[in-house]
């Protein structure tokens, strides 16, 4: 039986390091091609062209290693390539359109002109911490903007392992994001005040769509998807989602659900089905075409020129801010966090407490004045006794 014959490398020295040439199968263009490769081994420490027995040894166990290998030869790719053949391909068939589109933006923007041609298989975790200091170098980015980077970049990785495109502990698992990057803004949450300053100057469709944003706290893709038929009974049945073009579920289980509509933006909604002739199907807001209508253009094209008009254009943060803003609003209220988790329809009330629950300074104060009446409540005398020792000890 012929045995194949392994080859044992070339260890050589360029600009004074030691490197090893071997030849390695990887995937070139699509096609499994067998390349002539070199690896460096460690800087060159003595004198002569022979190698020390030290970097001997490195290079015999790297060839080895080569000659015996832990990857199919199909799989040795660049990471670029991996990527765009197979990570987007898979995440796209069950990920929300406007998720991947997420995915998408950080690949091109931040990873691809870093890593799309690093070799997938040799990349360890300080090569990972080099790419995300490159990316945080800047300044310009948040850590939260950071955090989605590394996150992106390690479920890469964790899809290359399950398909076998990398061995041993994802790289990406010990690295850390910049301390010195910059903290993520303040986020904001429309107060009742606000909400009621921005509706009185509103033209319809918008006053309706933004109080159907205030008071329900409907995602922006979950206003466009309504639908007359899903508005019943006091309640809009969150049924589907739109962005741009794409028509999907809400953004998860829980969102699929009921949400009770106040009597005031019953009233509003009942006023806009006139308008719109009656209709008991379709888009509840629909542009002209009977398409829905683009959130985004009611921004631009009214609500902002409106509010602009008024002098009151610094009071508009978005449509998030109204989802936010209910959630506040209802605390403020003194509705429980589990009750306000089922409204916005979170899966725990962790997102809710941590992201929708917005305490204004008003509320700190009000909240400092209880503790303040409450306090003598609790006797005087540690106080009183207190301030009696420390007036005796600065006398002495």
């Amino acid at each position: 039986m012929n045995r194949k014959r392994e080859q044992v490398g070339q260890v050589f020295q360029r600009h004074g390091s030691w490197y090893v040439r071997f030849y390695e199968s990887r995937v070139i263009d699509g096609e499994v091609k067998r390349l002539r490769v070199s690896k460096r081994l460690a800087d060159v420490t003595t004198r002569g062209k022979n190698p020390p027995p030290q970097i001997a040894e490195q290079a015999r166990e790297l060839v080895s290693a080569v000659n015996r290998p832990q990857y199919r030869p199909e799989n040795v790719v660049k990471l670029g390539d991996f990527v765009e053949r197979v990570y987007f391909p898979r995440i796209e068939q069950h990920m929300r359109p406007s998720t991947l589109k997420g995915y998408r933006d950080i690949w091109a923007l931040h990873l691809k002109p870093r890593c799309a041609g690093a070799w997938m298989k040799d990349v360890r975790t300080y090569h990972v911490q080099e790419w995300l200091d490159d990316i945080a170098q800047p300044g310009t980015l948040s850590k939260r903007t950071l955090q989605h980077i590394k996150c992106s970049l390690s479920a890469i990785f964790k899809l290359a392992k399950q398909q076998g495109f990398f061995v041993g502990e994802n790289p990406v698992r010990d690295t850390a994001i910049a301390p010195t990057a910059k903290e993520p803004q303040q986020t904001h949450a429309y107060s009742l005040p606000e909400i009621r300053t921005i509706l009185s100057v509103l033209p319809e469709p918008a006053a309706t769509i933004f109080a159907v944003a205030a008071f329900t706290g409907l995602r922006r893709g979950e206003i466009r998807g309504m639908r007359w038929q899903d508005y019943r009974d006091g309640e809009i049945h969150v049924a589907q989602s739109v962005w741009e073009s794409h028509v999907t579920l809400p953004k998860t289980f829980q969102s699929q659900g009921a949400v009770p509509v106040i009597t005031a933006v019953a009233t509003m909604l009942e006023a806009h089905r006139i308008r719109c002739g009656n209709a008991d199907s379709g888009p509840v807001f629909a542009a002209v075409n009977g398409k829905p209508l683009s959130l985004n253009n009611v921004q631009g094209r009214v609500i902002l020129p409106a509010l602009r008009k008024a002098g009151l254009e610094s009071l508009w943060h978005g449509w998030h801010a109204a989802r936010r803003g209910l959630g506040s609003n209802l605390y403020a209220l003194g509705v429980p966090e589990k009750t306000i988790q089922a409204i916005l329809r979170h899966a725990n009330v962790a997102t809710t407490n941590s992201y929708y629950i917005k305490t204004a300074p008003a509320d700190a104060v009000a909240a400092m004045h209880k503790l303040d009446i409450a306090v003598p409540e609790l006797g005087n005398s540690w106080a009183t006794e207190a301030h009696v020792i420390n007036a005796k000890a600065a006398v002495n």
